[in-house]
């Protein structure tokens, strides 16, 4: 694990043994699931290192510059746990909700989190559209965490109920970013949210990085928001 060890320094975060035996542990569990899931693309596990361990680090460092990690965060389309494990495993008082629709997913999170030892998490199996309408999870993040879930004006009517005023949307996006910020405006002002900065994330060793969306949340949304499921997607506000 010398890429996270090393990366995770540079990012003045010094991993203690226990904390690189978890992510160890991490590393193999998604070599084991491979056969049966398609949890990553990647199969190096320096590449593995350097995406899915470094970046959520990366993520988390810019999160604290700004003190908007908060206690209570919920990472919107989990997939393999990233970006919200692997913060986790580093933030361990972090209260975390895993929120994955797929069923088989969510299960392998769930088996997850076992091995990892890992309190204070919560696996959600169900669709964004759904849980944001559940008195337990409307209005109760401080963070959302959100990678590679949707352009930024659906993500923004999928995410926004989750949070608390004055809480953060944190959306890793690709070289678009400013313009999905753009077209996310309507929705942006349906829901209650600005966009508070877009800059490029810093991810030790690795040849890009990508462009790092906050929103924080400024009113209160709509209670028609989230729309029933899939049309946030489809017919995106505007």
């Amino acid at each position: 694990m010398r890429i996270l060890a090393d990366g995770a320094k540079r990012l003045r975060f010094g991993l203690r043994p226990s904390q690189l035996k978890k992510f160890r542990t991490y590393l193999d569990e998604l070599k084991a699931a491979r056969p049966h899931l398609r949890l990553t693309a990647l199969t190096d596990p320096e590449a593995v290192q350097r995406r899915h361990f470094l970046e959520p680090l990366a993520l988390l460092a810019a999160l604290e510059e700004i003190d908007a990690l908060g206690k209570t965060a919920i990472d919107i389309g989990s997939g393999a746990g990233f970006p919200g494990l692997p913060i986790k495993i580093v933030r361990p008082t972090l209260n975390l909700t895993l929120l994955e629709a797929n069923a088989k997913r969510a299960a392998f999170l769930e088996r997850l989190v076992q091995r990892l030892s890992l309190e204070r998490v919560t696996v959600v199996n169900d669709r964004a559209e759904e849980v944001a309408h559940n008195p337990e999870h409307r209005e109760a993040y401080e963070l959302v965490l959100a990678r590679a879930v949707a352009p930024l004006p659906t993500l923004v009517e999928l995410t926004l109920p989750f949070l608390r005023l004055g809480g953060v949307l944190a959306a890793p996006k690709g070289s678009g970013a400013p313009r999905e910020a753009r077209e996310a405006a309507a929705a942006l002002r349906a829901c209650g949210g600005h966009v508070e900065s877009i800059h490029r994330l810093h991810i030790p060793g690795a040849e890009t990085s990508p462009t790092l969306v906050i929103v924080r949340k400024a009113s209160d949304t709509p209670q028609r928001f989230p729309r029933r499921t899939g049309i946030p997607a489809k017919r995106p506000l505007r």
